[in-house]
């Protein structure tokens, strides 16, 4: 998640905290009838005079339409994939565009590494995190494969396709996690 909609997230969700905290007090004082004092100091006539002008209506169609493009902004914000497909590479000039489906190229290096023993299965992709590229490549290894050869393994990975895409700006990223069966049987 970018850190914008992050930051989005957690200003709306303090003020909905707030806004449910102040209806909380106000519903207990209605329980307790505490606000019968306050009913002959509250005056409404102002409140009363701006919802009967002309342009009331109008006023609240449009915070209406504005809320809801807000909304529907913000859930295609958090529905928006983060996955890339193309990227640049060096020597791009104006004659011409050089580019790569680093995508695939994450998915050959996730492939590479499936073919170390002790590696079950290997899926890779990748992503644009807080502004870097990544690739990720998610693993899952046998409950008895040797630890330092997959790291070797995933160093190597890595590297080689740092070296193929010839852009120092890629970082990749190698998950691993551990089979819970062994050979078809399930591990206690």
């Amino acid at each position: 998640m970018r850190r914008s909609i992050a930051a989005t997230d957690r200003i709306v969700t303090l003020i909905v905290a707030v806004a449910l905290l102040v209806l909380g007090v106000l519903g207990v004082i209605w329980w307790l009838e505490r606000w019968l004092p306050l009913q002959e100091q509250v005056r409404t006539t102002t409140a009363t005079d701006l919802m009967a002008s002309w342009w009331w209506p109008y006023a609240l169609a449009v915070l209406g339409v504005v809320l809801a493009l807000l909304a529907l902004r913000w859930l295609l914000a958090h529905f928006a994939t983060s996955g890339i497909r193309q990227v640049s590479l060096p020597g791009s000039g104006k004659a011409g565009r050089l580019s790569v489906d680093v995508k695939s190229a994450a998915s050959a290096a996730a492939d590479a590494l499936a073919d170390t023993p002790g590696i079950r299965s290997a899926r890779g992709t990748a992503v644009r995190q807080r502004g870097e590229l990544v690739a990720d490549i998610r693993t899952e290894l046998e409950a008895d494969a040797d630890l330092s050869e997959v790291a070797a393994a995933a160093d190597r990975v890595s590297s080689d396709l740092a070296h193929v895409l010839e852009r120092p700006d890629i970082h990749c990223r190698v998950r691993v996690s551990v089979s819970k069966q062994q050979g078809g049987r399930r591990l206690s």
